[in-house]
């Protein structure tokens, strides 16, 4: 990661946070009424909503069936003001087909698909802003969005990536330090039992820096899960007083 000085002398990255600190999360669940799950997340300055509908019977060719789980359907975009560049995005670009892709099995390994045979789960995520880490709040997103439709998981599935710049791996990455050139790899956890459900590098990566960035990743996960932890312990507050149970 060169160019700017991502890390200073002091231990301060760009936007003053420590190497292995978390930018600030803020989410909402049940944003959208018309799903059967929702949620609206800001973890630094990017920002996703995720909807997921089902389980529901399987739509048009019945050929995808499976006779012992759901199928998980998850499609990714990004929001045409999502970032600077003012260029369209369609739905079906290589980049977001590969992102609904690494959703599709990262849900895959979280949600309990044996319970709804021959149906189907919708997630779908849409990046409202753009500023680091797309793949990671996008799956802490639809998290809280399915967690939200009442669909049984085996634990959180948490995402976050992180990076390498001057022997120190940064936890959380914002735009400009995923795209300051360096190692970096995202990596999606489910929390409790250590389960890596998705690990993604986009860049090469010294075999001798993989461990260490793993576990800066695992912690940083599990991090993240004691913040979704409590949207969901506060959403289920908030329900509970409107329906005054």
């Amino acid at each position: 990661m060169a160019g700017l000085e991502l890390l200073s002398d002091q231990g301060y990255r760009l936007d003053g946070r420590k190497a292995t600190e978390l930018r600030k999360v803020q989410a909402r669940m049940g944003v959208f009424a018309q799903a059967d799950g929702s949620a609206y997340i800001e973890q630094g300055n990017t920002k996703a909503l995720a909807v997921v509908y089902g389980p529901h019977e399987m739509r048009g060719s019945r050929r995808g069936t499976l006779h012992d789980r759901a199928v998980i359907n998850c499609q990714y975009s990004m929001a045409t003001f999502s970032t600077s560049e003012r260029k369209r995005r369609p739905h079906g670009d290589r980049k977001s087909t590969e992102m609904s892709l690494h959703l599709k099995q990262t849900f895959e390994a979280a949600v309990m698909t044996q319970l709804y045979p021959r149906s189907q789960i919708d997630i779908y995520v849409k990046i409202l802003q753009s500023d680091g880490g797309n793949y990671s709040v996008c799956v802490n997103a639809a998290t809280l969005a399915v967690i939200d439709a009442g669909i049984p998981m085996r634990d959180y599935v948490c995402a976050c990536s992180v990076g390498f710049v001057d022997e120190t791996p940064l936890a959380d990455l914002c735009y400009a330090e995923e795209s300051g050139g360096g190692s970096s790899l995202a990596l999606a956890l489910l929390p409790r039992g250590g389960q890596i459900a998705l690990l993604q590098m986009d860049a090469r990566l010294h075999q001798d820096h993989l461990e260490t960035l793993i576990e800066a990743a695992m912690t940083a996960c599990k991090g993240v899960s004691k913040v979704l932890d409590e949207v969901v312990r506060q959403h289920l507050q908030e329900v509970s007083v409107l329906t005054g149970e």
